[in-house]
């Protein structure tokens, strides 16, 4: 099947909350950026990104929303949500199949139309959207990591996220920071990285949008003070990388289970260690002792800075080279495609 494979109709579906792939942050349009990429890179000959009309892609680009309804403050975003989402569906007969990166809105729309829709769960960010997923068993599913499943859904597979290893520099020596990047919000726990640095001695550098102002006025801003911790905002792919030239490990320091963690991948392939908290995906995607430590709590972390140098950084870039480039992911879709194909075939 694999050169027809590679003949199909695939729709990808991206958010438009930001560009894809986004300027800086969003880690939903990365992924669905990185799927398009990968399979035109591997030869598919019909695919199409539907997305914000200034996204860059190699693939064909559909789009009724000028730009990201989180950089244009005159947009409603349901209003956006809905004009996007509707246009792929009064065009699904085009496609042989659609892949899904926006949640659980587009499952409400998937019995009224006759292609097959794969969708990606990038995260159940509320346990009442669960009912959506759980009432749409009729379709097909991916977890991005086996620890961020729902024991009644009917997966495919689960399929990693891959990053694009091009734009992240490889460094065999590294720098002397520590370094926290994301979104600033408590379930990333950046007041916890503050923590780790100060009982450790050793500088800090925050990057990332403030997603919850409050939490930052309260327990991020009174810290920050140019020297021992800095606060640099968001961070684009090219400060990303300069970023990560500075540090010596990334905190990972999650408070609730993480989904899969793309910052994880991204500081390991330019061969930066993470100290992560053991919570949800964060074992499948740090090998512990190899590529930087899983810790429990505060503590430990900071025992684990003291280790920071018993971690060979060639590993790191490895372990992702090996599990999370965009090559292995599309892989995987593959697979996946493969199967909903056969499926659908047997109806």
């Amino acid at each position: 099947m694999g050169m027809d494979l590679k003949s199909k109709r695939i729709a990808i579906l991206s958010p438009v909350a930001w560009r894809t792939p986004p300027k800086e942050y969003g880690a939903w349009e990365t992924v669905a950026s990185n799927i398009t990429e990968g399979l035109v890179s591997r030869g598919f000959k019909n695919v199409t990104l539907f997305a914000t009309r200034d996204s860059i892609t190699n693939a064909k680009l559909e789009a009724c929303i000028e730009k990201g309804y989180e950089e244009d403050p005159s947009q409603n975003p349901k209003v956006s949500e809905c004009l996007h989402i509707s246009k792929i569906m009064e065009r699904a007969d085009e496609f042989d199949l659609i892949h899904s990166n926006y949640d659980f809105w587009p499952l409400t729309f998937s019995r009224l139309i006759k292609t097959p829709m794969l969708t990606t769960i990038h995260g159940f960010s509320e346990p009442d959207i669960l009912r959506v997923y759980r009432s749409y068993k009729d379709t097909y599913y991916v977890s991005i990591s086996d620890s961020d499943r729902d024991a009644e859904l009917p997966y495919v597979a689960t399929v990693y996220n891959g990053i694009d290893l091009s734009n992240i520099t490889f460094s065999e020596t590294g720098g002397d920071k520590l370094v926290h990047y994301g979104r600033i919000h408590p379930d990333k726990g950046t007041h916890l990285a503050i923590e780790v640095a100060k009982e450790s001695g050793v500088d800090l550098i925050i990057a990332g949008i403030i997603q919850d102002q409050d939490y930052f006025d309260d327990k991020v801003g009174p810290y920050i003070n140019d020297t021992s911790i800095k606060f640099i905002g968001p961070v684009n792919p090219k400060q990303r990388d300069e970023l990560l030239k500075q540090a010596c490990a990334v905190l990972h320091l999650n408070t609730i289970p993480e989904r899969f963690g793309l910052v994880m991948a991204e500081s390991m392939a330019a061969g930066v260690p993470v100290i992560a908290m053991d919570l949800g995906s964060c074992r499948e995607v740090v090998a512990d002792g190899q590529t930087g430590f899983l810790v429990k709590n505060v503590a430990q972390a900071v025992e684990s800075v003291g280790k920071i140098g018993t971690i060979e950084r060639k590993k790191c870039r490895e372990h992702v080279e090996a599990n999370f480039s965009i090559d292995c992911m599309v892989r995987g879709y593959e697979k996946v495609y493969e199967e909903i194909f056969k499926r659908e075939s047997e109806k």
